[in-house]
Protein backbone atom coordinates (compact mmCIF):
# COMPACT_ATOMS: atom_id res chain seq x y z
CA UNK A 1 0.00 0.00 0.00
CA UNK A 2 1.64 3.42 -0.98
CA UNK A 3 2.18 5.96 1.36
CA UNK A 4 0.45 9.55 0.91
CA UNK A 5 3.27 12.03 0.25
CA UNK A 6 3.40 15.20 1.71
CA UNK A 7 2.49 17.70 -0.89
CA UNK A 8 4.16 20.55 1.62
CA UNK A 9 7.11 19.17 2.20
CA UNK A 10 7.58 18.30 -1.07
CA UNK A 11 7.10 21.54 -1.92
CA UNK A 12 9.63 22.85 0.35
CA UNK A 13 12.16 21.10 -2.01
CA UNK A 14 11.71 24.04 -4.56
CA UNK A 15 13.57 27.38 -3.44
CA UNK A 16 11.95 29.39 -6.35
CA UNK A 17 8.61 29.34 -4.26
CA UNK A 18 9.59 30.82 -1.25
CA UNK A 19 10.51 34.23 -2.80
CA UNK A 20 8.32 37.12 -2.82
CA UNK A 21 7.22 39.31 -6.19
CA UNK A 22 6.21 42.87 -6.33
CA UNK A 23 5.94 42.21 -2.52
CA UNK A 24 4.06 39.37 -2.49
CA UNK A 25 4.17 35.58 -2.38
CA UNK A 26 5.13 33.74 -5.25
CA UNK A 27 2.04 32.22 -6.81
CA UNK A 28 3.28 30.32 -10.00
CA UNK A 29 0.90 28.97 -12.35
CA UNK A 30 3.19 28.45 -15.46
CA UNK A 31 4.69 24.96 -15.00
CA UNK A 32 3.68 24.09 -18.79
CA UNK A 33 5.71 26.96 -19.78
CA UNK A 34 8.75 25.42 -17.82
CA UNK A 35 8.43 23.60 -14.46
CA UNK A 36 10.50 24.94 -11.40
CA UNK A 37 13.46 22.86 -10.35
CA UNK A 38 13.77 21.21 -6.68
CA UNK A 39 17.00 21.02 -4.98
CA UNK A 40 18.00 17.23 -5.83
CA UNK A 41 18.13 18.81 -9.97
CA UNK A 42 20.02 21.94 -8.61
CA UNK A 43 22.11 19.91 -6.71
CA UNK A 44 23.31 17.67 -9.68
CA UNK A 45 24.19 20.51 -11.76
CA UNK A 46 26.42 21.81 -9.38
CA UNK A 47 28.05 18.57 -8.03
CA UNK A 48 28.81 17.69 -11.62
CA UNK A 49 30.17 20.74 -12.31
CA UNK A 50 32.28 21.30 -8.88
CA UNK A 51 33.84 17.66 -8.85
CA UNK A 52 33.40 15.94 -11.62
CA UNK A 53 33.65 18.12 -15.67
CA UNK A 54 34.89 16.38 -18.20
CA UNK A 55 33.77 15.90 -22.09
CA UNK A 56 32.16 12.32 -22.11
CA UNK A 57 33.49 9.37 -24.15
CA UNK A 58 36.72 11.27 -25.21
CA UNK A 59 39.09 11.02 -22.56
CA UNK A 60 40.30 8.07 -20.01
CA UNK A 61 41.18 10.16 -17.11
CA UNK A 62 39.24 9.82 -13.81
CA UNK A 63 36.89 12.83 -14.40
CA UNK A 64 36.30 12.33 -18.24
CA UNK A 65 34.81 8.93 -17.38
CA UNK A 66 33.26 10.06 -14.40
CA UNK A 67 31.14 12.57 -16.26
CA UNK A 68 30.78 9.74 -19.15
CA UNK A 69 29.53 7.34 -16.50
CA UNK A 70 26.86 10.25 -15.05
CA UNK A 71 25.62 11.17 -18.87
CA UNK A 72 25.02 7.86 -19.71
CA UNK A 73 23.50 6.70 -16.16
CA UNK A 74 21.00 9.80 -17.11
CA UNK A 75 19.88 7.85 -20.48
CA UNK A 76 19.60 5.06 -18.43
CA UNK A 77 17.40 6.49 -16.03
CA UNK A 78 14.97 8.37 -18.25
CA UNK A 79 14.79 4.48 -20.25
CA UNK A 80 13.67 3.07 -17.45
CA UNK A 81 10.99 5.67 -16.55
CA UNK A 82 9.76 5.23 -20.06
CA UNK A 83 9.93 1.37 -20.61
CA UNK A 84 12.25 1.80 -23.61
CA UNK A 85 15.87 0.07 -24.42
CA UNK A 86 18.86 2.53 -23.96
CA UNK A 87 20.20 2.35 -27.24
CA UNK A 88 17.04 3.86 -28.81
CA UNK A 89 16.70 6.83 -26.80
CA UNK A 90 18.54 9.44 -28.49
CA UNK A 91 19.26 12.59 -26.04
CA UNK A 92 18.63 16.08 -27.43
CA UNK A 93 17.70 19.64 -26.21
CA UNK A 94 14.64 19.27 -26.36
CA UNK A 95 11.15 18.25 -28.25
CA UNK A 96 11.75 21.16 -31.06
CA UNK A 97 14.91 19.39 -31.31
CA UNK A 98 13.62 15.63 -31.79
CA UNK A 99 10.72 16.35 -34.06
CA UNK A 100 13.24 18.61 -36.19
CA UNK A 101 15.82 15.48 -36.52
CA UNK A 102 12.42 13.15 -37.60
CA UNK A 103 11.90 15.47 -40.55
CA UNK A 104 15.43 15.78 -41.66
CA UNK A 105 16.28 12.43 -41.19
CA UNK A 106 13.44 10.36 -41.79
CA UNK A 107 11.05 12.55 -43.67
CA UNK A 108 13.28 14.66 -45.99
CA UNK A 109 14.53 11.50 -47.35
CA UNK A 110 11.50 9.64 -47.49
CA UNK A 111 8.06 12.03 -48.78
CA UNK A 112 7.69 13.18 -52.18
CA UNK A 113 5.28 15.73 -54.05
CA UNK A 114 1.36 14.07 -53.38
CA UNK A 115 2.45 12.39 -49.85
CA UNK A 116 0.46 13.91 -46.96
CA UNK A 117 1.35 14.61 -43.41
CA UNK A 118 -1.44 14.86 -41.32
CA UNK A 119 -1.26 17.39 -38.13
CA UNK A 120 -4.33 18.21 -35.64
CA UNK A 121 -5.98 21.55 -35.12
CA UNK A 122 -3.69 21.66 -31.12
CA UNK A 123 -0.50 21.34 -32.38
CA UNK A 124 2.25 23.43 -30.38
CA UNK A 125 4.31 25.39 -33.48
CA UNK A 126 7.39 23.18 -32.85
CA UNK A 127 4.90 20.28 -34.13
CA UNK A 128 3.82 22.40 -37.69
CA UNK A 129 6.64 24.09 -38.39
CA UNK A 130 9.48 21.38 -38.93
CA UNK A 131 6.86 19.61 -41.35
CA UNK A 132 6.03 23.08 -43.47
CA UNK A 133 9.88 23.15 -43.97
CA UNK A 134 9.45 19.31 -45.20
CA UNK A 135 6.61 20.14 -47.19
CA UNK A 136 8.06 22.89 -48.98
CA UNK A 137 11.09 20.55 -50.06
CA UNK A 138 9.39 17.51 -50.92
CA UNK A 139 6.39 19.24 -52.76
CA UNK A 140 3.92 16.63 -49.83
CA UNK A 141 1.42 18.53 -48.54
CA UNK A 142 -0.11 19.11 -44.90
CA UNK A 143 -3.42 18.41 -43.51
CA UNK A 144 -5.17 19.16 -40.29
CA UNK A 145 -7.57 17.07 -37.97
CA UNK A 146 -10.03 19.15 -36.60
CA UNK A 147 -11.16 19.39 -33.16
CA UNK A 148 -14.75 18.68 -31.22
CA UNK A 149 -16.31 21.84 -29.00
CA UNK A 150 -14.92 21.06 -25.54
CA UNK A 151 -11.45 20.41 -27.25
CA UNK A 152 -11.02 17.14 -27.74
CA UNK A 153 -9.42 15.66 -31.29
CA UNK A 154 -12.16 14.45 -33.60
CA UNK A 155 -11.46 10.94 -33.93
CA UNK A 156 -13.91 10.49 -37.24
CA UNK A 157 -12.51 13.71 -38.71
CA UNK A 158 -9.03 11.61 -37.94
CA UNK A 159 -10.51 8.15 -39.67
CA UNK A 160 -11.34 10.11 -42.68
CA UNK A 161 -8.47 11.69 -42.99
CA UNK A 162 -6.52 8.71 -42.55
CA UNK A 163 -6.15 7.92 -46.63
CA UNK A 164 -3.41 6.39 -48.75
CA UNK A 165 -1.79 9.14 -49.58
CA UNK A 166 -1.06 9.61 -45.22
CA UNK A 167 2.88 8.99 -45.09
CA UNK A 168 3.15 10.27 -41.32
CA UNK A 169 0.61 11.55 -38.63
CA UNK A 170 1.90 13.86 -35.66
CA UNK A 171 0.27 15.03 -33.10
CA UNK A 172 0.64 15.88 -29.42
CA UNK A 173 -0.28 13.65 -26.48
CA UNK A 174 -1.43 16.76 -23.98
CA UNK A 175 -2.30 19.88 -25.71
CA UNK A 176 -0.13 22.72 -23.85
CA UNK A 177 -3.27 25.08 -24.32
CA UNK A 178 -6.28 23.02 -23.60
CA UNK A 179 -4.96 20.22 -21.46
CA UNK A 180 -6.51 17.62 -24.16
CA UNK A 181 -5.59 14.04 -23.57
CA UNK A 182 -5.31 12.03 -26.90
CA UNK A 183 -5.83 8.54 -26.61
CA UNK A 184 -2.44 7.50 -28.18
CA UNK A 185 -2.47 4.40 -28.39
CA UNK A 186 -6.07 4.30 -29.92
CA UNK A 187 -4.72 6.74 -32.67
CA UNK A 188 -1.28 4.88 -33.03
CA UNK A 189 -3.21 1.53 -33.91
CA UNK A 190 -5.82 3.06 -36.72
CA UNK A 191 -2.48 4.99 -37.84
CA UNK A 192 -0.42 1.03 -38.06
CA UNK A 193 -3.29 -0.40 -39.80
CA UNK A 194 -3.22 1.70 -42.82
CA UNK A 195 0.87 1.69 -42.30
CA UNK A 196 0.93 5.38 -41.24
CA UNK A 197 4.01 6.11 -39.51
CA UNK A 198 3.56 8.12 -36.19
CA UNK A 199 5.28 10.77 -33.91
CA UNK A 200 4.01 11.63 -30.69
CA UNK A 201 4.80 15.25 -28.94
CA UNK A 202 5.51 14.37 -25.54
CA UNK A 203 6.04 17.37 -23.98
CA UNK A 204 3.08 18.51 -21.73
CA UNK A 205 2.87 14.06 -20.93
CA UNK A 206 6.01 13.44 -19.34
CA UNK A 207 5.73 15.76 -16.10
CA UNK A 208 2.43 14.58 -15.28
CA UNK A 209 1.38 11.29 -16.11
CA UNK A 210 3.11 7.65 -16.57
CA UNK A 211 4.23 7.12 -19.82
CA UNK A 212 5.10 3.85 -21.36
CA UNK A 213 5.89 4.28 -24.55
CA UNK A 214 5.77 0.55 -25.94
CA UNK A 215 1.91 0.50 -24.84
CA UNK A 216 1.51 3.55 -27.14
CA UNK A 217 2.33 1.71 -30.14
CA UNK A 218 4.16 4.98 -31.55
CA UNK A 219 7.13 5.19 -33.82
CA UNK A 220 8.96 7.91 -32.37
CA UNK A 221 8.19 9.85 -29.32
CA UNK A 222 9.77 13.23 -28.56
CA UNK A 223 10.07 15.42 -25.18
CA UNK A 224 11.48 17.86 -23.69
CA UNK A 225 13.69 18.37 -19.97
CA UNK A 226 12.81 21.58 -18.74
CA UNK A 227 9.19 20.70 -18.22
CA UNK A 228 9.83 17.78 -15.90
CA UNK A 229 11.63 19.22 -13.73
CA UNK A 230 15.05 19.01 -15.34
CA UNK A 231 17.31 22.00 -16.87
CA UNK A 232 16.92 23.66 -20.06
CA UNK A 233 18.46 22.45 -23.30
CA UNK A 234 17.58 19.05 -22.85
CA UNK A 235 14.99 16.20 -23.54
CA UNK A 236 15.02 13.26 -25.69
CA UNK A 237 13.70 11.48 -28.31
CA UNK A 238 12.83 7.51 -28.57
CA UNK A 239 12.31 6.10 -32.10
CA UNK A 240 11.85 2.46 -33.38
CA UNK A 241 15.06 0.88 -33.42
CA UNK A 242 14.24 0.15 -37.86
CA UNK A 243 13.99 3.84 -37.75
CA UNK A 244 17.11 4.94 -36.38
CA UNK A 245 19.27 2.38 -38.04
CA UNK A 246 17.84 3.34 -41.64
CA UNK A 247 18.07 7.55 -41.12
CA UNK A 248 21.08 9.13 -41.56
CA UNK A 249 22.83 11.57 -39.65
CA UNK A 250 20.67 15.32 -38.75
CA UNK A 251 23.95 16.68 -37.41
CA UNK A 252 27.53 16.16 -38.11
CA UNK A 253 30.57 16.23 -36.15
CA UNK A 254 32.58 14.68 -33.26
CA UNK A 255 31.30 11.77 -31.60
CA UNK A 256 28.51 10.25 -34.19
CA UNK A 257 31.47 8.88 -36.12
CA UNK A 258 33.47 5.76 -35.61
CA UNK A 259 36.08 6.56 -38.58
CA UNK A 260 36.74 9.50 -40.60
CA UNK A 261 38.58 9.30 -43.85
CA UNK A 262 38.63 11.85 -46.83
CA UNK A 263 37.13 9.97 -48.65
CA UNK A 264 34.18 8.15 -46.25
CA UNK A 265 32.85 8.11 -43.23
CA UNK A 266 31.58 5.36 -40.80
CA UNK A 267 28.55 6.39 -38.60
CA UNK A 268 28.62 5.45 -34.81
CA UNK A 269 26.08 3.02 -33.89
CA UNK A 270 22.21 4.48 -33.04
CA UNK A 271 21.45 6.33 -30.65
CA UNK A 272 25.23 8.50 -30.63
CA UNK A 273 24.84 8.49 -35.01
CA UNK A 274 22.55 11.63 -33.58
CA UNK A 275 24.45 12.94 -30.91
CA UNK A 276 27.41 14.94 -32.70
CA UNK A 277 29.17 17.21 -30.81
CA UNK A 278 29.89 17.83 -27.41
CA UNK A 279 26.38 17.52 -25.77
CA UNK A 280 24.61 19.63 -22.72
CA UNK A 281 26.07 17.09 -20.00
CA UNK A 282 25.40 18.93 -16.59
CA UNK A 283 21.95 19.75 -17.95
CA UNK A 284 21.17 15.47 -18.50
CA UNK A 285 22.79 14.44 -15.12
CA UNK A 286 20.20 17.23 -13.99
CA UNK A 287 17.66 15.84 -16.28
CA UNK A 288 18.13 12.10 -14.68
CA UNK A 289 17.99 13.54 -11.17
CA UNK A 290 14.67 14.82 -12.35
CA UNK A 291 13.35 11.46 -13.31
CA UNK A 292 15.02 9.94 -9.95
CA UNK A 293 13.02 13.09 -7.89
CA UNK A 294 9.59 12.49 -9.79
CA UNK A 295 9.77 8.66 -9.95
CA UNK A 296 10.60 8.85 -6.43
CA UNK A 297 6.99 10.60 -5.48
CA UNK A 298 5.65 8.25 -8.17
CA UNK A 299 3.67 9.66 -11.42
CA UNK A 300 0.48 8.26 -10.59
CA UNK A 301 0.92 9.87 -7.28
CA UNK A 302 1.45 13.32 -9.13
CA UNK A 303 -1.62 12.69 -11.78
CA UNK A 304 -4.28 12.60 -8.91
CA UNK A 305 -2.98 15.54 -7.15
CA UNK A 306 -2.89 17.41 -10.29
CA UNK A 307 -6.37 16.31 -11.02
CA UNK A 308 -8.06 16.98 -7.73
CA UNK A 309 -6.03 20.70 -8.14
CA UNK A 310 -7.62 20.97 -11.47
CA UNK A 311 -11.10 20.05 -10.11
CA UNK A 312 -10.81 22.89 -7.56
CA UNK A 313 -9.21 25.30 -9.76
CA UNK A 314 -12.34 24.64 -12.43
CA UNK A 315 -14.66 25.14 -10.09
CA UNK A 316 -13.29 28.17 -9.06
CA UNK A 317 -12.79 29.63 -11.99
CA UNK A 318 -15.85 29.15 -13.58
CA UNK A 319 -17.78 30.92 -10.82
CA UNK A 320 -16.59 34.15 -11.85
CA UNK A 321 -18.64 36.09 -13.78
CA UNK A 322 -17.25 37.08 -17.13
CA UNK A 323 -14.51 34.34 -17.19
CA UNK A 324 -14.44 31.65 -20.46
CA UNK A 325 -12.58 28.39 -19.86
CA UNK A 326 -11.22 27.05 -23.29
CA UNK A 327 -11.20 23.37 -23.10
CA UNK A 328 -13.43 21.13 -21.71
CA UNK A 329 -12.54 17.49 -22.83
CA UNK A 330 -13.21 14.67 -20.11
CA UNK A 331 -9.83 13.50 -18.55
CA UNK A 332 -8.27 16.42 -19.31
CA UNK A 333 -4.86 17.77 -17.71
CA UNK A 334 -4.33 20.43 -15.55
CA UNK A 335 -4.30 23.77 -17.86
CA UNK A 336 -6.83 25.91 -17.77
CA UNK A 337 -6.25 28.53 -20.69
CA UNK A 338 -9.18 31.50 -20.23
CA UNK A 339 -10.44 35.00 -21.06
CA UNK A 340 -12.19 37.13 -18.84
CA UNK A 341 -14.94 39.73 -20.49
CA UNK A 342 -13.65 42.84 -21.44
CA UNK A 343 -9.29 42.46 -20.48
CA UNK A 344 -7.15 41.71 -22.76
CA UNK A 345 -4.95 38.43 -22.36
CA UNK A 346 -1.62 40.47 -21.91
CA UNK A 347 -3.29 42.94 -19.19
CA UNK A 348 -5.25 40.44 -17.10
CA UNK A 349 -1.46 38.72 -16.81
CA UNK A 350 0.48 41.68 -15.97
CA UNK A 351 -2.27 42.72 -13.14
CA UNK A 352 -2.14 39.04 -11.96
CA UNK A 353 1.68 39.49 -11.83
CA UNK A 354 1.22 42.58 -9.88
CA UNK A 355 -0.72 40.21 -6.99
CA UNK A 356 2.65 37.55 -7.44
CA UNK A 357 0.55 35.26 -9.41
CA UNK A 358 2.52 33.98 -13.10
CA UNK A 359 0.55 32.97 -15.48
CA UNK A 360 0.91 32.37 -19.09
CA UNK A 361 -0.41 34.80 -21.43
CA UNK A 362 -0.26 35.31 -25.43
CA UNK A 363 -1.06 32.52 -28.70
CA UNK A 364 1.06 29.33 -26.57
CA UNK A 365 2.88 28.52 -29.93
CA UNK A 366 -0.45 27.86 -31.04
CA UNK A 367 -1.49 30.16 -33.92
CA UNK A 368 -3.67 27.77 -35.62
CA UNK A 369 -5.65 27.04 -32.58
CA UNK A 370 -6.04 30.24 -31.61
CA UNK A 371 -7.07 30.91 -35.04
CA UNK A 372 -10.02 28.10 -34.59
CA UNK A 373 -11.21 29.88 -31.30
CA UNK A 374 -11.21 33.67 -32.87
CA UNK A 375 -8.85 34.55 -30.26
CA UNK A 376 -5.60 36.55 -30.26
CA UNK A 377 -4.49 35.11 -27.22
CA UNK A 378 -5.61 33.14 -24.00
CA UNK A 379 -4.26 33.39 -20.35
CA UNK A 380 -3.63 29.72 -19.46
CA UNK A 381 -3.46 28.59 -15.76
CA UNK A 382 -0.67 25.42 -15.67
CA UNK A 383 -0.68 23.30 -12.80
CA UNK A 384 1.88 21.38 -10.50
CA UNK A 385 1.90 18.65 -7.89
CA UNK A 386 3.87 21.67 -5.83
CA UNK A 387 0.93 24.12 -6.54
CA UNK A 388 -1.81 24.07 -3.53
CA UNK A 389 -5.68 24.53 -2.76
CA UNK A 390 -4.79 28.18 -1.23
CA UNK A 391 -2.83 29.05 -4.29
CA UNK A 392 -5.89 28.56 -6.42
CA UNK A 393 -7.81 30.64 -4.09
CA UNK A 394 -5.34 33.43 -4.50
CA UNK A 395 -5.90 33.35 -8.57
CA UNK A 396 -9.79 33.36 -8.12
CA UNK A 397 -9.52 36.19 -5.69
CA UNK A 398 -6.97 38.12 -7.95
CA UNK A 399 -8.87 37.65 -11.16
CA UNK A 400 -11.94 38.72 -9.52
CA UNK A 401 -10.11 41.94 -8.06
CA UNK A 402 -8.56 42.82 -11.31
CA UNK A 403 -11.67 42.58 -13.55
CA UNK A 404 -13.30 45.16 -11.30
CA UNK A 405 -10.07 47.45 -12.10
CA UNK A 406 -10.49 46.71 -16.12
CA UNK A 407 -14.25 46.96 -15.61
Amino acid sequence: MSTRPDWLRIRADFPVLTRQVHGKPLVYLDSANTSQKPQAVIRAVDEFYREHNANVSRAVHTLGSEATEAYENARTALAAHLNVPGDELVLTSGTTFGINLVAYSWALPRLKAGDVILLTRMEHHANIVPWQLVAERTGAKIKVVEITPDGSLDLDDLRAKLTGEVKLLAFTHVSNVLGTVNPVAQICREARKRGVVTLVDGSQALPHRAVDIPSLGCDFYAFTGHKMLGPTGTGGLWARRQHLREMPPFIGGGEMIKEVRFEKTVYNDPPHKFEAGTPNIAGIVGLGAAVDYLRGIGMDQIEAREQALLDIATRELSAIEGLKIFGTAPGKAAVISFLVEGAHAHDLATLLDLEGIAVRSGHHCAHPLMAHYGVPATCRASLAFYNTHVEIEQLAAAIRKTRKLLA
